[in-house]
């Protein structure tokens, strides 16, 4: 009986292996949100990382957070590097295109939890006293997010994250 329990358990967990190995190697979430602020002055607290900790998710839940910076202040060439406890872990962000004041992209570069890569791109379009921001993130799909996506829902669970640094932006930008 034991036996067969096992050999149960066995199958299911390779059939559950096997179907993360199929899942796409690529992970693309975006969010977007109306703000109540002009491109030029929601494009400075996206350009400048040293302004990331009043708006992003991550510097602002994670106590144990520690950022350094290099090159450039803010714009093409701004290197952000971060450590931080959990889920935070430790990486590097370096800002590869800024388009003042339409469109921001950064390279992210994960060390920890798990090694990844993504491109993060922030698109800003005026509409009268408003101005949408799309948030887009497109990176590697690690095997271990296959596998946690067989059990959840990976666009709904990561899109938490943009949604709430898109509402924390709206915060740090109608309320200056």
């Amino acid at each position: 009986m034991i036996v067969r329990i096992l050999i149960i358990v066995a199958v299911l967990i390779a059939g559950v292996l096997i179907l993360a190995a199929t899942k796409h190697n690529i992970v693309q979430i975006r969010r977007s949100i109306d703000i109540a602020a002009s491109p030029e002055k929601i494009f400075a607290l996206i350009n400048d990382f040293h302004n990331w900790s009043r708006w992003a998710p991550q510097d602002r839940e994670d106590p144990t957070l520690k950022r350094t910076y290099s090159g450039a202040a803010s714009g093409e060439g701004a290197i952000s590097n971060w450590v931080g406890a959990g889920s935070t872990g430790r990486g590097q962000m370096s800002i590869t295109e800024s388009v003042p004041p339409t469109s921001i992209s950064i390279t992210v570069d994960w060390e920890k939890p798990f090694a990844a890569h993504n491109l993060n791109e922030f698109t800003l379009e005026p509409h009268g006293a408003t101005t949408k921001v799309i948030w887009t993130m497109r990176g590697t799909n690690v095997y271990v997010m296959k596998v946690m996506s067989i059990f959840m829902n990976m666009d709904r669970f990561m899109g938490r994250h943009f949604e709430t640094g898109l509402a924390n932006l709206k915060a740090a930008a109608e309320n200056n």
